[in-house]
């Protein structure tokens, strides 16, 4: 399978608020080619924000049967697929554990029907770091963060394997490494950039 490496983030301006303004950010990578896309809506949450992205960056997907690796710092969107709450919410009619309608309905079934015809992974990020500015014990344990929460997501791609057999190591892909790490933050970073864009252009106005 193709694998396409897709990195989202949302953001809301005022999000408690009534009227507020909201922004949405992703980034494709396949085979060393990048896509970038933004947008943004008036009047909405930084969940919704952060579905839109995902659905945008699925909708410029050319062909379907694709292994998506998907990295968000929205725990929101993450969990719910990591533990299918989705599932719980079609049985019981797209209501909540309190049985109260599940919010951003048309937005996950949207998301539901784009992801079917592929595979996909999903990494949670911790938003907003710099590793750069952190040093190298702050860096390291930034790395351990993510490696714990995503040790089945990485066991399942094959990328925490441990040390063994060279010729057995050989055939499974490389291990998850620092360097890996840091591109993902630096994408999460560049998301978040993105998603900011449309609040900026309403801001100025």
């Amino acid at each position: 399978m193709k694998l396409v490496n897709i990195y989202t983030d949302g953001a809301c301006s005022g999000n408690q608020n009534e009227e507020n303004i909201g922004g949405w950010g992703c980034v494709l990578e396949f085979a060393g080619h990048e896509k970038e896309l933004s947008g943004g809506e008036v009047n909405t949450t930084n969940n919704r924000m952060e579905l839109t992205a995902l659905i945008e960056a699925l909708s410029a997907l050319k062909e379907g049967g694709l292994l998506l690796h998907i990295y968000s710092d929205s725990s929101y969107l993450v969990n719910c697929f990591r533990n299918n709450w989705y599932r719980s919410w079609q049985r019981n009619g797209w209501k909540n554990a309190q049985k109260k309608p599940v919010e951003n309905r048309e937005l996950w079934e949207t998301l539901l029907a784009l992801l079917e015809p592929n595979k996909a992974v999903f990494f949670l990020v911790k938003g907003h770091q710099k590793l750069k500015e952190g040093g190298a014990k702050a860096n390291a344990a930034a790395l351990k963060h993510f490696k714990e929460q995503n040790a089945e997501q990485l066991e399942q791609i094959g990328a925490a394997s441990k040390p063994g057999d060279p010729a057995e190591q050989a055939a499974k892909p490389k291990r998850f490494t620092y360097k890996r790490f840091a591109q993902i933050v630096d994408y999460n970073n560049r998301c978040d950039a993105l998603a900011n864009v449309f609040i900026k252009e309403q801001q100025s106005q």
